[in-house]
């Protein structure tokens, strides 16, 4: 529950790492089935932060939460996982 606060606590533009995401409980899938909503749009697509570092804005995270089953995002993810 502790993480989960955590997460409440940050702004909106705030970034937040695949690691994080997890281990705060918010997702109840696995990292796969993450990467499959985010090309199918049922998810929130990543921000390319630097060549190494990929993460997500806790505000994308924030709509998603509200309404996961009818989520679609309006990021464009390529191949590569960056935004196009």
């Amino acid at each position: 529950m502790e993480k989960k606060s955590n997460f409440n606590a940050l702004p909106d533009e705030a970034l937040i790492r695949l690691g994080t995401l997890l281990a705060a409980g918010l997702l109840p899938f696995s990292t796969s089935t993450l990467w499959r909503k985010v090309r199918s749009h049922d998810f929130p697509a990543p921000i390319k932060a630097s060549p190494n570092v990929t993460a997500w804005r806790v505000g994308d995270i924030r709509e998603w939460l509200k309404s996961p089953g009818s989520y679609r995002s309006v990021r464009v993810v390529g191949r590569s996982g960056a935004l196009a």
